[in-house]
């Protein structure tokens, strides 16, 4: 299976690229090819919604980042959501890249895929995660894709947080059992 692992972190060194790490270790043990895109470190300009690109019809008007992304979107057969938890939805950086979906709507809409969501957040409240959670189930509804899994990481706020729980495991877990 190919996989595309679009994280959405600034930190490196936090819970949700230890959870993204994880991921990808317990995949390419069962044999997945992985392509990882960490939009916080790529050039990502958001979308502006001029639809010049016509839903991959035409190339997009910003030739950043996203051109290595497109590519590995299209041939891909899963996707990993992986993003810290900002202000009750996904980060920027993420969401930035995700936008730029529109650029190949067309191209990915109905096509099968299967996709998975880990989140690390702070609040030791499950309903923290309602917010993302939302988002990621009405883009698999517009996209016709399949949710193969979740690991929503509550009271995470620290590497060293997330390091005294299963959410590590899980992650793993969820790479693995693909």
């Amino acid at each position: 299976m190919k996989i595309v692992v679009l994280t959405g972190s600034p930190h490196k060194a936090g819970t949700s690229f230890l959870l993204a790490d994880n991921f990808i270790q317990g995949a390419k043990e069962s044999g997945h090819e992985i392509f990882r895109f960490d939009a916080a470190f790529e050039k990502v300009h958001p979308c502006i919604g001029c639809n010049q690109c016509q839903c991959g019809k035409h190339a997009c008007v910003f030739q950043d980042s996203i051109t290595k992304l497109y590519p590995k979107l299209l041939e891909a057969d899963l996707v990993a959501f992986v993003t810290p938890l900002y202000y009750h939805g996904a980060s920027a950086q993420i969401k930035a890249a995700i936008d730029r979906f529109h650029g190949i709507d067309d191209l990915i809409r109905n096509t099968a895929k299967k996709a998975v969501l880990i989140v690390t957040a702070a609040d030791t409240e499950e309903r923290i995660m309602n917010g993302v959670v939302g988002t990621y189930m009405e883009t698999l509804h517009y996209l016709n894709w399949q949710d193969c899994g979740k690991v929503l990481a509550i009271n995470s706020y620290t590497r060293e947080d997330i390091e005294k729980t299963d959410y590590p495991m899980q992650a793993y877990q969820l790479g693995k059992n693909l």
